[in-house]
């Protein structure tokens, strides 16, 4: 795997093409709200260094002077890592945009939530979350917002319970600002880390008897139409990340 690598930051590029990457993004990392140190500009100065990943996107010679132009198509929030897309052209830009608008795109994740979520009784094994939320993000005691709200859904899947925790795939099918972590938040089971929607006494613990401090929430895979493509192709990330993974297995009663 190809790996961009600034100031001891490893960002795993999980497919290329001419004029897009798509990579996987650190939880705790913006993507482009601080210039020097967000995932565009780190990743915009790093690929210059890797010329496979160069001739793959087609920018320019290595060793060449400065970084990429590197633009997100789509959004995630700072606290949440995994998949996303980003582009070098503009003309690949605007193909890609364009799914998003027309809501051909479809994203999945992977959650723990505290508690017992229960599995939806549905004979496909999926449930939808479909409160109504607000443009602009909530808060811990009122998720949904202010008025006006918007239609907003989310499918969700139990994959699996610990003694203190559920692990959850979920498809968005709406992109309201924190939309899975205020539908988790409403379904009465926070997604485990979040110092928004959830308890800063569960933060803390966390964080002093398991060392846990990010945020459970993981961008999995991302299903597109690729540049020159017929059919839509599937990225994803190899695993769900390790602190993620070793709380759920070690939640013992």
């Amino acid at each position: 795997m190809i790996m961009v690598e600034m100031d001891s930051i490893h960002i795993p590029v999980l497919a290329a093409g001419r004029g897009w990457l798509a990579v996987d993004k650190p939880a705790g990392m913006s993507v482009h709200n601080a210039p020097g140190e967000d995932l565009c500009s780190l990743v915009s100065q790093g690929i210059r260094q890797q010329a496979e990943l160069l001739e793959r996107i087609g920018i320019y010679p290595p060793g060449a002077e400065g970084g990429a132009d590197v633009n997100p198509v789509h959004r995630l929030d700072r606290e949440t890592s995994g998949v996303i897309l980003l582009a070098t052209d503009p003309e690949v830009f605007r193909f890609f945009s364009q799914q998003f608008n027309d809501r051909l795109v479809q994203k999945t994740y992977v959650a723990l939530v505290h508690g017992c979520l229960e599995a939806p009784t549905g004979r496909d094994g999926w449930g939808m979350w479909q409160w109504p939320l607000s443009k602009t993000a909530g808060g811990r005691t009122h998720p949904q917002g202010p008025c006006p709200r918007q239609p907003s859904r989310t499918k969700y899947r139990v994959m699996g319970h610990s003694a203190h925790y559920t692990l959850v795939e979920i498809e968005l099918l709406t992109g309201r600002t924190h939309q899975i972590r205020r539908h988790a938040k409403l379904a009465g089971h926070p997604v485990v880390g979040d110092a928004r929607y959830g308890s800063d006494r569960a933060i803390t613990f966390l964080k002093e008897h398991s060392g846990f401090d990010r945020l459970a929430l993981h961008a999995q895979s991302l299903t597109v139409k690729l540049p020159g493509a017929t059919e839509q192709t599937t990225i994803e990330t190899p695993k769900i990340p390790d602190p993620m993974r070793l709380l759920f297995e070690n939640d013992r009663s």
